[in-house]
């Protein structure tokens, strides 16, 4: 199998599911005929039984085999935002960790996701629904329990000589009202571009801090 092939594999395990078009931006793009190159391979995949597929959908969705959900799972959206998110962040930087729903036990919180992004971990929510102001707290909760515990003291991916909990992002068009002196950041932006503009606006105010209060977000 070649190594592009047990890549692709490798991102349907991580992200559930992924579109032609997604697979095609990932692993293809940089081809003269992407969309003839991509169909090749994922039929192959397919034809051998590593893969399967959603053909009523267009494009295609495609799962590892045997799929962890169902095809027409209620969830597909969910996870595809996932991967759109993923892509967006490669337009400024890779990742170097980025996992799809890190379990961290009983009364925690349950991320979209945890990556580790220009040196700097955080959590993220995609938000694709409206939620209660109970829900939305609940969810916080959640958070701010796991930073209580120290239980991320422990986590692989700390530096030996300063602990950091991460950040939480919150990719959603809603605005709900954020917990205040918590010890945990969260920020709600719209996309991850509109997180960034939030980071250089903080260079600049390092940079005079007198001048205007800002957001304090650090991420190297």
């Amino acid at each position: 199998m070649k190594k592009r092939d047990k890549n692709i594999l490798a991102d349907l395990d991580r992200f559930r599911c992924m579109t032609r078009n997604d697979i095609i931006d990932l692993h293809f793009s940089e081809l003269k005929n992407p969309v003839t190159c991509c169909n090749t391979v994922m039929k192959r995949l397919r034809r051998d039984g590593h893969i399967e597929v959603n053909a009523a959908h267009q494009p295609y969705i495609y799962f590892p085999s045997p799929t962890p959900i169902k095809k027409d799972s209620a969830k597909i959206p969910h996870f595809l935002k996932i991967v759109e998110f993923y892509k967006s962040l490669l337009n400024f930087q890779p990742t170097e960790t980025f996992l799809v729903e890190p379990k961290y036990g009983k009364g925690h919180m349950e991320p979209d996701l945890f990556m580790i992004w220009k040196r700097a971990p955080f959590f993220v929510e995609i938000q694709r629904s409206i939620y209660s102001e109970k829900v939305m707290n609940e969810k916080f909760n959640r958070y701010v329990s796991y930073f209580m515990s120290n239980e991320w003291h422990q986590e692989p991916w700390q530096p030996e000589d300063k602990k950091i909990f991460p950040k939480i992002i919150l990719i959603t068009d809603t605005r709900y009202i954020l917990p205040q002196n918590s010890g945990v950041q969260f920020f709600q932006v719209q996309d991850i571009k509109q997180f960034l503009t939030f980071a250089t606006i903080t260079r600049e105010i390092k940079k005079d801090p007198k001048e205007t209060p800002g957001i304090r977000i650090n991420i190297g």
